[in-house]
């Protein structure tokens, strides 16, 4: 499978099918969902229809989450990326930017290493106007992810009922 984008340690590519189990291990783990506002998984099946809405995004948009990939291992980490989004009231359509990754991965500066990346090729590959986030304001370590990676907070909102900060980088390049 090609890669789209890569850095020092990780390699990015589309989504597959064989992600399944990595992806199932990743968001069946409720500490995973901790600060995402939904339910983990509970079944492998429940895996395939978000696999192939991530394809679809790809398909249809030309971006979407992708698999990251430890390229000394070769084993899935989780996966980030650009997604147009348009699930936040008020908020327009939006390129969001996003990482999820299997708790055995974190700590070790891969949230960083793609945020910093995904920015990068928003910007000079892309060539978008702006990217935005938004992270649960008791997810700090999220939030320091953001903020190291050049997003500026914005302003708190609440979103089901839980409270959201939003972030914002514009091209410094437009």
């Amino acid at each position: 499978m090609q890669t789209i984008l890569e850095t020092p340690r990780l390699l990015f590519r589309l989504i597959q099918s064989s992600d399944a189990e990595a992806m199932f291990e990743m968001d069946s783990d409720p500490e995973v969902h901790l600060y995402l506002g939904n339910n983990p998984l509970k079944h492998i099946d429940e895996v395939y229809p978000i696999i192939e809405n991530l394809q679809w995004q790809y398909t249809e948009f030309g971006i979407a989450r992708m698999a990251v990939i430890l390229k000394e291992t070769d084993e899935f980490v989780g996966w980030a990326g650009l997604k147009r989004e348009r699930n936040l009231p008020d908020r327009g359509i939006f390129i969001d930017l996003g990482y999820r990754f299997l708790k055995k991965h974190w700590g070790k500066g891969y949230g960083s290493e793609v945020a910093k990346a995904l920015v990068d090729y928003g910007f000079n590959v892309m060539k978008l106007e702006k990217i935005n986030a938004y992270a649960d304001t008791g997810n700090e370590a999220s939030r320091r992810i953001l903020e190291k990676s050049g997003l500026k907070f914005i302003e708190t909102f609440i979103e089901d009922g839980v409270e959201e900060a939003w972030y914002e980088i514009k091209n410094p390049n437009l």
